[in-house]
């Protein structure tokens, strides 16, 4: 080739640090591809170019100008031979500097899995980027657009600058491809080195491995000297969750067993000589024994318990006002009043929390850019709707307020045009408020994230919906109904049934999650390990609830306030404390990974068995 070929393209960069060719590249850095075939093995078609009019330029660093690569409208793949991989890191260093990359990110991470016993100990090393899926998960979650799945090449690429740093995509990616910078509060990726491929070149990664154990061309091409282009390796998630654009090849005959050398109890079993592996419980990492763990509750995801709680609590605070004002419990204007504005106060106070949980706070508006395919933007708009309707209800009801016509009595004449706004207020808030609960629903059933994939996630978000609700309505009324005792006993029954519907699915799911070969069995076993006593306080509570509530409701209890005040604290710790565990508890089907720069469990490993003498390793032999 020469050079000539670039001297267009190279006059339109804005920089010179970005290719042209050079005369001596090497051969094992170049594509070559000369046959492809017509669909993938999961049916679709490999070329992308009817997916669209016209072929459009990338615009890669700014450069106008089409590459010439024959096949740069076909879906390309990476190829990854764990056989040939020795752990050397080139892959991530190469990487690393040709994205420019700060220390605490990696869009490719080396790590290992491994099994046996000496003398037949084996070590599986295992190279990891963004796969560029055929149905990429992060481009549907991403709320705010940043993901675009381009006919060039099919890479997935992502926008930071676009990126408001709400990490969605970091949960439902299974392969931990997105990486959450927390100092710039923005996601960043594998960009496929899409520059590179225009010029005939394979991405940075691939063209630095030293072991030729990553390769990259057309997918479903066979890279010369392999025999395999399978879709699965040990500890390699469900490619049916996203449709990765990954192969492999690994001969090698591996133990039935093979373990994660981070602090995940997780561990890979086959059954047979030819199934695959699934995860199960590595119950040598945590042991038996109960514990409490109460710091540890605490979170990066404390916001987001926060939000789904008080969002559940003023929807169902709502609905209980709307039910009285029909005559089903009792009611009156100060119960409306103060009803509804605590219901839009505690939703506006859930946005403002979640918000807080952004990389980029003051982006938040971008949220509903992905109407079309993201759940959580359906779900920010819908609460920021019901905020709205809610608001417009409260605002219609302070007229009808005796302070408000002692001051303007004139505004009487308006009260029939008044309750007609209401009751159209209070329509479009109770549509908005179902629709926030199952939206919300829908962003944590994400099967990268088996324990969070079961419908028990729903059950609990209704359930603590109508729970804390009731408990919230209850103590207004104390405050503002004198004759409080029918209503209370009403809204204990109702509150039981909440605390009733939440346990139901929590007995569900913990059957299912006990007998799952998935993470889910993983985050099942660390709830009653590591979290043991808190998991059995919880569910003792749940209990004493049920038992209280259901007295004061048939009449065995006499409704006192103190009484009232003791339950409702019991019910809204029962549900800090279920909802806490629900996002420490996830375990993610994330591939064993290294990433030495966050994983504390790996660190303590490689000193422990001398990996960490290897400078390579990156792990300091003892702490400082």
């Amino acid at each position: 080739m020469s050079v000539e070929l670039f001297e267009s393209i190279a006059a339109q960069r804005p920089s010179e640090s970005i290719f042209p060719l050079r005369d001596n590249e090497p051969e094992y850095a170049k594509l070559r591809d000369e046959h492809t075939q017509e669909r993938n093995r999961y049916g679709a078609l490999i070329s992308l170019v009817e997916q669209i009019e016209e072929a459009e330029s990338l615009n890669i660093n700014g450069v106008s100008e089409k590459g010439f690569n024959p096949h740069r409208n076909k879906q390309h793949a990476f190829h990854f031979t764990a056989d040939n991989c020795i752990g050397c890191h080139a892959c991530e260093s190469a990487c690393s500097e040709k994205n420019d990359l700060a220390p605490h990110l990696s869009f490719r991470s080396v790590g290992y899995v491994e099994g046996g016993s000496y003398p037949n100990y084996t070590r599986m090393n295992i190279s990891m980027a963004c796969n560029h899926c055929d149905d990429p998960v992060c481009l549907k979650g991403c709320p705010t657009r940043a993901y675009t799945k381009h006919p060039e090449y099919g890479a997935v690429l992502q926008d930071p600058d676009i990126c408001f740093g709400c990490g969605y995509c970091t949960w439902v990616c299974p392969y931990n491809a997105p990486q959450l910078d927390p100092v710039n509060g923005q996601v960043e990726k594998c960009n496929m080195c899409v520059d590179r491929l225009e010029v005939g070149l394979k991405p940075a990664c691939v063209s630095a491995c030293l072991g030729n154990a990553l390769d990259f061309g057309v997918v479903e091409n066979t890279p010369d000297n392999r025999v395999q282009t399978d879709t699965r390796i040990p500890g390699f998630p469900d490619p049916k969750i996203s449709h990765p654009n990954i192969r492999f090849q690994q001969t090698r005959t591996l133990p039935a067993e093979m373990t994660r050398p981070d602090s995940a109890p997780i561990k890979y079993h086959r059954e047979g000589t030819a199934g695959a592996y699934t995860p199960v419980i590595d119950r040598a990492t945590e042991g038996e024994q109960e514990q409490w763990n109460l710091r540890r509750l605490s979170s990066r995801e404390n916001p987001l318990v926060l939000f789904t709680l008080a969002s559940q609590a003023g929807i169902g605070l709502y609905f209980l006002l709307l039910a009285a004002a029909t005559g089903m419990l009792a009611n009156s204007v100060a119960l409306q009043f103060w009803g509804v504005l605590g219901s839009a106060a505690l939703m506006g106070a859930g946005l403002l929390l979640s918000a807080s949980h952004l990389g980029k706070p003051m982006r938040f508006y971008r949220g509903f850019n992905n109407l079309r395919h993201s759940p959580m933007a359906r779900e920010g708009l819908g609460a920021a709707l019901f905020l709205l309707f809610a608001g417009l209800h409260w605002l219609c009801l302070i007229p009808a307020q005796a302070w408000w016509l002692d001051m303007l009595p004139r505004t009487q004449a308006l009260a029939a045009a008044l309750d007609t706004a209401v009751a159209v207020f209070a329509v479009c808030a109770a549509l908005s408020g179902i629709a926030t609960i199952y939206y919300m629903y829908r962003c944590y059933r994400i099967p990268a994230r088996p324990f969070w994939d079961h419908w028990q996630t729903a059950t609990a978000f209704v359930g603590n919906c109508i729970a804390l609700g009731a408990i919230v309505s209850g103590l207004i009324t104390l405050a503002s109904v004198p004759a409080h005792t029918p209503t209370l006993a009403a809204l204990s029954l109702l509150a039981g049934l909440g605390v009733a519907i939440e346990a139901m699915g929590l007995l569900a799911h913990a059957r299912a999650m006990r007998t799952a070969h998935s993470e889910g069995a993983v985050s099942q076993y660390v709830q009653r390990t590591t979290f043991g006593l808190t998991y059995r306080l919880r569910n003792v509570l749940m209990g004493i609830n049920l038992a209280l509530l259901g007295g004061i409701g048939s009449g065995l209890l006499a409704p006192s306030a103190g009484l009232w005040v003791a339950v409702s604290t019991s019910v809204l710790a029962v549900a800090f404390i279920g909802r806490a565990l629900f996002y420490v508890l996830v375990v993610p089907t994330t591939m064993p990974g290294a990433f030495f720069w966050k994983n504390k469990g790996f660190e303590q490993h490689a000193r422990d068995i001398g990996l960490a003498c290897n400078p390579a390793v990156g792990v300091a032999l003892s702490d400082h």
